[in-house]
């Protein structure tokens, strides 16, 4: 018997053990450890939403090696894929495993061909392709016959500097057909141009940050001389990188660290900044040295993505992270980093999004890395959803799941404490208001556990009150007949 028990005990030891060093060798493959932010906005270990599923490089797709690759694109059937080196354009299946076709040679309306010439943007819609032939200085919008249709040059206007180069970087269009380009030579917006290519104008400039050289320079320039105005350095503002549309509204990045406010914009039909006045930062709250490279790395969102659920992808170039932010602005999750294992990027171009994945372009590895939603990510979406759709008694049990697998989740506070307040559960939503750091839903939860307490027990209170009242007038008479009998 006490053989049996030996072996039986032995072997679970053994399997802990080798579970262990599974586990060991599953984080140690990762080249970044999966963290967060507390609310007091210090960056703590946490759970991982994504994790790194698989590489693809030309060579698996069967289109050759790529060469500096500086654009994806999903269209819901097919990815698409800016291939600068090598002035082509990949499309592949849904599962990145075949290719559908490669655009190289595209066929004019007058029956001649045309090439590429180092692009660098790609946008699908209706049936219509959209380059960004930045090199040939034009956007061209083809079908999937590589027939073209249209072509847009530099326009012929007022408006745009005729001493610059027309270089479009990225290229989008709008449900009513409507182009917008990003220049990688102008800071003043994105480039519109109607559905017939008429240049329109400029969409969502970034604006200038009011530092206290920007605002002693404004009251300066009052006081100056035309001549001396002219020898001065004029400030522009920061341009945008990158951008991405999801219905009526676009979704705009910029690579600049100085340029807060305007790091990640929503932009309506009008160029008004949805986000302006919401007190949020994108990308990490405080860089952290970076012992492999010996540097603190720059940030520098270059690229922006929008999921199908309207989860906000950036791509930050700097520090090789990924950030997901859900459509209120909450970060959900941060995956990725500079390395050379999988996981790490070495020059990050492009970000793109198909159900449960995500999809990183890099430049200079050649290569797309896949990463996949985790168990732990599903339920966090899940919760969001329901969340940020009203159904909050219905999140309530997803929030408890997070949190006991992710004790530093910090909105997994904030999402129980506002499905608890929802749900009348007023003491326990100041508890977990507490955890959150959320001082304004706190307020409103201890205000409406006040005015609930003062309701169920008013009898109560008006009996204790008047039982006060009578107990300290009769004491006060008996006080006064006994003074009066002295």
């Amino acid at each position: 018997m006490k053989r049996i028990l030996k072996r039986f005990f032995m072997l679970i030891f053994l399997f802990l053990a080798v579970g262990h060093t599974i586990n060991l060798t599953a984080v140690k493959a990762s080249p970044y450890i999966s963290y967060n932010y507390d609310r007091w906005g210090d960056a703590v270990p946490s759970q991982a939403g994504y994790i790194e599923k698989r590489i693809v490089s030309g060579d698996d797709i069967g289109a050759d090696s790529f060469n500096e690759p500086s654009d994806i694109f999903f269209d819901g059937n097919n990815f698409y894929i800016v291939d600068t080196g090598n002035n082509r354009i990949v499309s592949v299946d849904g599962s990145l495993e075949n290719v559908s076709a490669i655009y190289e040679k595209f066929k004019m309306k007058d029956g001649s061909l045309t090439t590429l010439n180092k692009p660098e943007g790609i946008f699908v819609s209706d049936d219509i392709i959209y380059i960004a032939d930045t090199q040939n200085s034009r956007i061209l919008l083809v079908n999937h016959d590589a027939e073209v249709i249209s072509e847009i040059t530099k326009p012929d206007s007022e408006i745009y500097d005729q001493n610059k180069t027309f270089l479009p970087k990225r290229v989008i269009a709008d449900k009513a057909g409507n182009i917008y380009t990003v220049l990688s030579n102008i800071t003043t917006g994105c480039a519109m141009f109607s559905p017939q290519g008429e240049f329109i104008g400029f969409y969502g400039a970034n604006r200038i940050e009011p530092t206290a050289e920007a605002v002693g320079n404004y009251f300066r320039n009052i006081f100056m001389s035309d001549k001396k105005k002219a020898r001065r350095t004029r400030q522009i503002p920061s341009g945008i990188t990158g951008f991405d549309i999801k219905g009526d509204f676009i979704f705009t990045c910029t690579a600049s660290s100085s340029v807060l406010s305007d790091t990640v914009k929503k932009l309506n039909s009008a160029g008004k900044n949805i986000f302006a006045d919401r007190n949020v930062s994108f990308g990490d709250y405080k860089l952290k040295y970076d012992t492999s490279h010996y540097k603190i790395p720059d940030s520098s969102i270059c690229d922006i993505d929008i999921s199908e659920n309207g989860n906000i992808n950036c791509l930050d170039f700097g520090t090789g992270h990924i950030f997901q932010y859900d459509e209120e602005c909450n970060l959900l999750f941060i995956m990725g980093t500079v390395a050379e294992q999988t996981g790490g990027f070495k020059s990050p171009s492009a970000i793109e999004s198909a159900g449960e994945n995500i999809y990183i372009l890099d430049s200079q590895k050649n290569n797309i890395t896949v990463f996949t939603e985790t168990s732990f990510g599903k339920t966090v979406h899940k919760a969001v959803e329901l969340y940020n759709t009203g159904y909050y008694a219905e999140s309530l049990d997803l929030w408890y799941e997070v949190l006991r697998r992710d004790g530093n989740y910090t909105y997994a506070y904030n999402g129980t404490a506002f499905a608890l307040l929802r749900k009348g559960d007023y003491k326990n939503s100041m508890k977990y208001s507490k955890l959150a750091g959320n001082s304004q839903l706190y307020n409103k939860a201890f205000e409406e556990y006040r005015s609930v307490f003062l309701k169920e027990n008013s009898a109560k209170i008006f009996f204790a009150l008047l039982t006060t009242v009578i107990v300290f007038t009769v004491f006060g008479k008996i006080k006064k007949r006994g003074e009066q009998n002295q």
